[in-house]
Parts: structure tokens; C-alpha cells; sequence
């Protein structure tokens, strides 16, 4: 029997008024936009900030540069594994309380790396920050799951990117500003006064969204058997894959790009500054106009469809140009293949979180743990093959974002099957009563 009251054949206007606390919320509108938006960005601030302290920290603590590199693996890994932890979590006590003993242990964690004396506890207390992290990324998508279905949340998934893509944008220039008056340990200071006032904002701002009734009872055995019930969901992993191959390619260009335009193509650190920001603002201009535009006029999947399309075109061309199949093309073709790649992310991303997301009512949590998980762990793999064949050409990163661009298409086509009537293009069925299974959606590949 479904779940939740749903029946068969459910009836737009038979659908029961939200619970209280998820009016409130989504009537809360912007500020819940920014709280949900910071908590998003807080990850991306915590690597990216760090970055033009790294040398600083290798005189300070006295150790080799490929010791403290492991301070950022450590983060990453944090994040990736964290949201594995906290998304079932959620699903089992609400979004709240894990969110705030999240953020505050995280803030905590900050505080210690201000002060570690030695870089092996710089590095321990980097992956309890990552991990303690990974609350706000996995638990701002599921706070979007309970308030939005469908079209709503697809346009609230745009208007996050607003606020996160901006992030890995600002985060080295505001620590590279923090480090004209303080040293590298004053980046913690401003993570950690940040992480505070998220805390303070969300305790005070973020009502509880996860009525009790929707939330599942059991411990590790029933988050795993929820997970591998998720997974069973051909099409939720179809998505799921689409997404983070898609968050592959974007990897390998944030990997590689500094090497390829500063190093093969001789531009300047100003210049490539200037061509970094001007590809994330076009990230972020597409998912303003799949959320503001497309969006309830166009299917979800035709554009998801058409933004991985694109990125296959775009990393096809780059693999062109690079490998001399043209000339030397110089430096301007390259530039506007990347922008065309990074700007389609912001018609891909969107729409295979919210499509994935719409499939998963009962396990929101779990669902973005797993969306989160496989997308950093996809791209952590992908991103040191940049560099593969050395430092003379970008054919390697060209194939690494071609054949991540090409899976992905591939995913979304065999796996979702978007041109059947039950993967919904705009996500018809997403909630439907396969859907509500607490131990996992049931086989999809009947619907027609």
C-alpha cells in the first residue's frame, strides 16, 4: 500500500495542505533561500578559501607542500563521506537537529584548525570540518525536497546555484584579502565566525520541514537497506549518475584550467582569473534561465537533455582543439568551448537533482546523501587524470570531461529513458506510490 495517504491515482486537487511548519517555511521565501543558499556554499567557502594560504601554512607548520595538500583531501573526503552519515539521519530525526549538531561541531572543528600546532592535527580536524560540513550541503536538498515538488523545485534548485555558484567564485579572492592583514590561520577565524552565524541563523529561521509522520524509525541496518532500495530505482539512478558525471567534467575543468590557460596557452593569472569568473557566471546566468525561462515551459528532461548535449558538443570540440586536429588554435577557441561547457552545467545540475529528488519523497534524505556522495567521489576520481600525460598538452583534460559527458548522456538515455510516459518529463509520477516506500521504490520499468 502507498505510504503517506497517496493514492493511485492522486488528484492535484485532492493533495492534502502542507504540514505547518513546511507553510511557514516556504512562506519564509527569501530568507529561507539565502539560509538554505549559505548553508550550501559554507563546503565550497571552506576549500576554496584555503587555497591562497597553502604555501603559507607549508613555511609555518614546517612540512612537505604534498603534506598539506592532504589538508584538502581530507576536507573533500569529509564531505563526501559525511552526507552518507547525515542524509539518513535526517530522514530519522528531522532536519533540524542534525543540521545544528552539524554546524556546530563544525564550528568547533574550524576553530581547532585555527589553532593546530602540527599538520597532522590540521589534517585530522580538516575531515571532521568536512564532515561535519556535509549537513548543510545534504540537508539544504532535502529541506528543498519537503517544501517544492515538481516545477517549484526545479526553479528553487536554479535560484540555490545563484547563491553557491558564486562561492568557489569570491572564496579565493576574500582569502587571498583575509592574508594581506593576517596569516593563514585567520581564514579559520572567518570560517569559523561564519559557520557561527549560520548556526545562529538556522537554530533561530529554519523551521523543522520533515513532519514526525514521515519520518523513519531504525538505525544503520534500515538507512542501508533504504539506500539500496533507492539505488534499486533504475530511473533515480539514472539520474543520479547523469549528475554526478556531468559534476565529473566540471571537476576536471576547475582541476585543470589554471594549468591550461596559464601554463600551455601563456595567459596571464589576471587573465585566467578573468576567464574563470566569466565561465561561472555563465554557469550561474543558465541556471537562472532554466529556473526563470525553461522551466514550466519546457520539460525538465528535454532540458536536461539538451544541457548534457551541450557539454558533449563542448568537450568534443575542446578534444579537437587540443589535440591539433585544427592547428594551433590558440587561446580563444579554447576559452569559449570552456564557457560553453561550464554554462550548459547550469541546465544539467539543476534538473538531476530535482528530477532524482522528485522520485524520492520518503527518503529525501538518504536521496541526497547519495546524490552528494556519488558526486564528489566521481569527481575526486576524475580529477587528478587532468594531468595524466603532463604538462605539455590538455588533450587529457578534454577525453576525462569527453568521456564523462558522453556517460552521462548515456545514463540518462538507457537509465531514465526520458521518452517513456513514466519518467514524467516535468516529473509526473516522480511522487507517485513507487515512490513511497520506505525500504525503496519499486521497479519502475513497468510504467509506460
Amino acid at each position: 500500500m502507498p505510504e503517506s495517504g497517496r493514492t493511485t491515482q492522486e488528484d492535484p486537487s485532492s493533495v492534502e495542505p502542507a504540514p505547518a511548519p513546511v507553510a511557514t517555511a516556504r512562506r519564509a521565501g527569501l530568507l529561507v533561500t539565502l539560509v538554505l543558499g549559505g548553508l550550501t556554499a559554507l563546503p565550497p567557502l571552506s576549500m576554496d578559501m584555503y587555497l591562497p594560504a597553502l604555501p603559507e601554512v607549508t613555511g609555518s607548520l614546517r612540512a612537505p607542500a604534498a603534506t598539506v595538500q592532504l589538508t584538502l583531501t581530507a576536507c573533500l573526503a569529509g564531505m563526501a563521506l559525511g552526507q552518507l552519515v547525515v542524509g539518513p539521519m535526517s530522514d530519522k530525526w528531522g532536519r533540524r537537529r542534525p543540521l545544528l549538531a552539524g554546524m556546530v561541531v563544525y564550528v568547533i572543528a574550524t576553530a581547532v584548525c585555527a589553532l593546530a600546532p602540527s599538520v597532522e592535527l590540521l589534517i585530522a580536524f580538516r575531515l571532521l570540518q568536512g564532515l561535519a560540513g556535509a549537513a548543510g550541503i545534504v540537508i539544504a536538498r532535502a529541506v528543498v525536497r519537503d517544501l517544492y515538488d515538481g516545477e517549484e523545485m526545479a526553479r528553487f534548485f536554479s535560484t540555490l546555484m545563484l547563491i553557491s555558484g558564486t562561492a568557489p567564485i569570491i572564496a579565493p579572492l576574500i582569502g587571498g584579502q583575509i592574508l594581506r592583514v593576517t596569516q593563514w590561520r585567520g581564514v579559520f577565524h572567518v570560517l569559523a565566525g561564519v559557520g557561527l552565524l549560520l548556526t545562529l541563523v538556522t537554530w533561530k529561521w529554519l523551521h523543522e520541514t520533515l513532519p514526525e509522520e514521515g519520518r523513519h524509525g531504525g538505525g544503520v541496518g534500515q538507512a542501508l537497506r533504504t539506500m539500496r532500495g533507492l539505488l534499486a530505482d533504475r530511473v533515480f539512478t539514472g539520474y543520479m549518475l547523469a549528475g554526478s558525471l556531468a559534476f565529473a567534467a566540471l571537476f576536471a575543468y576547475i582541476s585543470a584550467s589554471p594549468f591550461v590557460v596559464q601554463e600551455i596557452y601563456g595567459a596571464s593569472p589576471q587573465t585566467f582569473s578573468l576567464l574563470f569568473g566569466l565561465n561561472s557566471i555563465g554557469l550561474v546566468a543558465a541556471g537562472q534561465i532554466n529556473g526563470k525561462v525553461l522551466v514550466g515551459r519546457v520539460s525538465l528532461d528535454k532540458v536536461l537533455g539538451s544541457g548534457l548535449a551541450l557539454i558533449t558538443v563542448a568537450a568534443m570540440a575542446l578534444l579537437l582543439m587540443t589535440s591539433g586536429v585544427f592547428g594551433d588554435v590558440g587561446l580563444g577557441p579554447v576559452a569559449a568551448g570552456l564557457f560553453v561547457l561550464m554554462s550548459a552545467m547550469g541546465l544539467a545540475l539543476p534538473n538531476t537533482n530535482a528530477q532524482a529528488l522528485m522520485r524520492t519523497p520518503h527518503a529525501a534524505g538518504s536521496a541526497s546523501a547519495l546524490l552528494g556522495t556519488s558526486s564528489f567521489l566521481i569527481g575526486a576520481i576524475a580529477s587528478p587524470l587532468v594531468g595524466i600525460a603532463g604538462e605539455a598538452t590538455a588533450v587529457p583534460m578534454a577525453v576525462v570531461q569527453l568521456v564523462c559527458a558522453v556517460g552521462a548522456l548515456a545514463c540518462f538515455a538507457g537509465l531514465c529513458r526520458p521518452w517513456r510516459a513514466g519518467a514524467g518529463a516535468n516529473g509526473a509520477g516522480a511522487a507517485g506510490p513507487e515512490a513511497g516506500s520506505a525500504t525503496g521504490p519499486a521497479d519502475h520499468s513497468a510504467r509506460t
